[in-house]
């Protein structure tokens, strides 16, 4: 909260009944996703909607979890390793928004169809904001599973860039979602909170994806003018400066994450605070915006001298400031989502 310039801003109360619902995608079940959360919530002192409390529960309202066609009671086999994903989103979401609904979709298996029809759900269950922690290599059909399950007007879509270095991944790719990059954050006593690209950010030229009208092409400056550019935003990802997770079936206790993982529900959680989504148009609103904190050293490819992997060579002109591996920048408060 502090590194984003939210200290305030999350601990204020939605008024009644207006709290907004932010959906969690990830594949497989976690047996102990709740009472790993509330555990997470009640070492940070996060209480729900001044309940006064820390508790998370589905009877108070907080947490939902369902499997991919919405049933509560039909969950998908658990997986260990997608316990400790799981476990990572729900704190984050948490850390930024406390106040904030928060909706569990587990899909069935780790293929773009059953998490694809996970974010289906997740819309159609009234998220306002859905947060995907994953990704894979493009391929030619992409831009069919564009509308298949990402096309949501008025929904808030993030995706994580990747955890690779350079280059694109789906479905981060598609213009229907907003792109999450990576960075290094660092604490001075003295100068305070300051970032840099995270090498393992994703990021680069969509091989498939037109680039989305709000994308503009930097004054002709643009090394891909036709297609759509990764990422739009970022926010803390480098394991060495990573977050603290509670996590009890993939792991026993306390562990720290990093990854793009981290950073896409972060960034679904600052949109949510924010409560604006219906007006929102995929990234749109970020390209333009001066607010947000520019990352302008760091790189995530060797020997990479151009903006779409290095942030010295970072664009600015008429629409701002932009580099691939952290976007337009990271967030400061709430402008620009």
């Amino acid at each position: 909260q502090s590194a984003y310039g939210l200290t305030n801003i999350s601990s204020t109360p939605f008024a009644s009944g207006g709290a907004p619902t932010v959906a969690i995608v990830d594949a497989y079940n976690d047996p102990n996703a709740q009472a790993d959360l509330n555990v997470y919530r009640s070492q940070f002192g996060l209480n729900f909607q001044s309940s006064g409390s820390t508790s998370c529960t589905t009877s108070n309202g907080c947490l939902t979890i369902v499997g991919e066609t919405g049933s509560t009671t039909s969950l998908p086999s658990s997986n260990t390793s997608w316990s400790e994903e799981i476990s990572l989103d729900l704190d984050m979401v948490s850390a930024i928004c406390p106040n904030c609904k928060i909706l569990l979709v587990e899909a069935n298996s780790a293929t773009i169809a059953d998490l694809g029809a996970s974010v289906n759900e997740a819309v159609k269950l009234g998220a306002s904001v859905v947060s995907n922690s994953y990704g894979g290599s493009e391929y030619s059909s992409e831009t069919s599973s564009d509308t298949s399950y990402f096309y949501h007007p008025g929904v808030v879509i993030t995706a994580a860039a990747g955890d690779g270095g350079y280059g694109v991944e789906y479905p981060a790719a598609s213009p229907y979602v907003t792109a999450v990059g990576g960075t290094t954050l660092t604490d001075s006593p003295s100068a305070g909170w300051s970032q840099t690209v995270w090498s393992g950010s994703g990021s680069g030229c969509s091989k498939y994806e037109p680039r989305p009208t709000w994308q503009p092409t930097w004054d002709g400056k643009s090394l891909c003018p036709s297609n759509r550019t990764v990422a739009d935003t970022s926010a803390d990802a480098n394991p060495s400066t990573g977050v603290a997770v509670y996590d009890s079936y993939g792991e026993s206790g306390w562990l720290v994450f990093g990854g793009t993982s981290v950073a896409t529900p972060l960034v679904g959680s600052i949109y949510a605070l924010a409560n604006n989504e219906s007006s929102i148009t995929g990234a749109a609103s970020l390209y333009g915006d001066t607010s947000l904190y520019k990352v302008n050293s760091g790189q995530n490819a060797r020997h990479c001298t151009n903006y779409l992997c290095n942030a010295a060579d970072s664009l600015s002109g008429s629409f701002g400031f932009y580099n691939g591996p952290t976007g337009n920048g990271t967030p400061q408060g709430l402008n620009g989502f």
